[in-house]
This record gives C-alpha cells, structure tokens and sequence, in this order.
C-alpha cells in the first residue's frame, strides 16, 4: 500500500494502538464523527483537505467534531 499512496484516511479510531505508524512510510489521518455515515463524515473533508497540504510521512493526524 505504502508504494501507491502517502496518506491512510481512516476511521479506526485504535490504528494508533493496533499498529506501529511511525514505522510505516505513509501518513495517517484517522476522521472522528459521532458515525460512519457519509453526511457524518462530508463534515469533515474541509479539515481534511487542509490536513493533507501539510502532513508529513508516519505522522497521524485526528480530525474530529
């Protein structure tokens, strides 16, 4: 995955304890909404959006409401 992409946008809120990112050579940015539905989620991709100028490999970044 990591030799096709730079950033994992997920929503598993426990990839940070589950997995050693830092370690990974790609970034991680994990979205935090009260559900997984996409009106939910639509919320965020302004955030998300700013995030992705910005982040650097093997940092993990949360964005939430």
């Amino acid at each position: 995955m990591a030799q096709r992409f730079d950033v994992l946008v997920t929503v598993d809120k426990s990839i940070a304890s589950q997995q050693l990112l830092s370690a990974r050579p790609l970034a991680v940015v994990v979205l935090r909404a009260r559900t997984n539905r996409v009106g939910e989620l639509a919320r965020l991709i302004p955030a998300l959006l700013r995030t992705l100028k910005d982040i650097d490999t093997g940092e993990l970044r949360e964005i939430g409401i």
